[in-house]
């Protein structure tokens, strides 16, 4: 489960899963949910591989949401699910999305990049929780 919060000129993203795989899961879904206001409206039929290493969990997820927004503006791909593999030494990933088409998608917010102001990443009671803060 992810949520977004108001920060300052910026936005966050106050993620909660069970496990990390979970929670890096739904950081991507909270990332283009900021994104795209409809994700919705985004259809999974291309798929787009990720390899990161790192071995800080919190390292790792600023580095997978940078990479997102990167293939976003470079490639302008939209992605709606992700699969995750975390590794000792970093993650595998799966995107699954499709070029932006502004008939379909509406995009909602210009993220600029991932920020480390704010960055969280801990264990929560019964899982994990992380907050990552986007600059617009």
């Amino acid at each position: 489960m992810y949520e977004v919060f108001e920060h300052t000129a910026d936005v966050g993203i106050r993620i909660r899963a069970g496990d990390l795989k979970g929670l890096f899961e739904e950081a991507a879904r909270g990332l283009f949910a900021i994104l795209v206001a409809n994700l919705e409206a985004v259809r999974p039929v291309q798929e787009t591989r990720f390899r990161l290493e790192g071995e800080r969990q919190d390292d790792l997820l600023f580095d997978w949401l940078a990479e997102l927004l990167f293939v976003f503006d470079t490639q302008r791909l939209v992605f709606a699910t992700f699969q995750v593999e975390l590794h000792p030494r970093g993650l595998t990933a799966v995107a699954r999305g499709e070029p932006i088409d502004l008939a379909r998608h509406q995009l909602n917010a210009e993220v600029k990049a991932i920020t480390y102001h704010g960055l969280k990443l801990q264990r929560d009671g019964e899982g994990w929780v992380a907050e990552v803060i986007v600059d617009l």
